[in-house]
């Protein structure tokens, strides 16, 4: 009952009727009639290297904010950095960069760089900075601390514990974190096209602008399609490496 008094509340402070709820849905069914059958016309090239664009974005995006996020992660979590005040600096850097979204990102780094894909690259590294140093930290922080303590009893140094007894520990989570956020900046690369960051959602703003939904049905189905061959990929990756670890140890 609790949950559903503030639902009540919010429908009526938005002045949310059952009629306009209604009108939506049936507007909504005629946009899906009107997208089939979905057809890329004469531009389907145009649209293969539009999302070529896309997917570049988010790889260099992704890549690149894992490349730093990561050793600002180790100063951000308590079993490798010892000094508290550093990793306080450190994850309160993370939160205040994730805190932005982003496509607000991407409309500073526009006012920046200017329009085109570069924008496009930094918006994502900038975003993705906060939430993988984020979740590379509680991933150091959640390993296993037995096989620290044996390299520590052998006389081993930080950088001993770390590379033996934690990296193998974390890297198939970090890989598969990586991987996931991959997938998803495909999708946020084409949200931030929308605002002139390069890629598909340039193309998929200009087509709904100009109502030619059977084109936005087939720019949606080859962003689907795409999202759908990554996540699979993605999982293969993830379980070929597990393996070779495994394997090794």
């Amino acid at each position: 009952m609790a949950l559903v008094a503030p639902l009540f509340l919010a429908w009526h402070l938005f002045g949310v009727s059952l009629a306009q709820l209604g009108n939506g849905f049936w507007k909504l069914g005629q946009f899906a009639v009107l997208m089939f059958p979905p057809t890329p016309g004469r531009f389907f090239w145009l649209f293969l290297q539009a999302l070529g664009e896309t997917l570049a974005i988010a790889l260099l995006g992704t890549l690149g904010a894992a490349v730093v996020a990561l050793p600002f992660s180790l100063l951000a979590a308590h079993n490798i950095t010892p000094f508290a005040p550093l990793r306080f600096l450190v994850k309160r850097s993370f939160d205040i960069i994730r805190s932005i979204d982003t496509l607000i990102w991407a409309l500073i780094w526009i006012g920046v760089v200017g329009l085109g894909p570069f924008a496009g690259v930094l918006a994502i590294l900038t975003s993705d900075i906060g939430a993988l140093g984020k979740l590379f930290t509680e991933t150091f922080e959640e390993a296993d601390q037995k096989p620290v303590e044996g390299i520590r009893s052998s006389g081993g140094n930080r950088t001993a514990e770390f590379v033996f007894a934690i990296w193998p520990q974390v890297s198939p989570v970090i890989l598969g974190q990586i991987l996931y956020f991959f997938e998803s900046n495909t999708r946020s690369a084409t949200i931030i096209g929308v605002v002139g960051a390069g890629g598909i959602g340039l193309h998929l703003y200009e087509e709904i602008r100009t109502l030619e939904w059977q084109m936005v049905a087939f720019i949606v189905l080859m962003i689907l399609v795409t999202v759908a061959v990554i996540d699979f990929i993605s999982v293969r990756i993830c379980r070929q490496f597990t393996g070779y670890l495994k394997a090794a140890s």
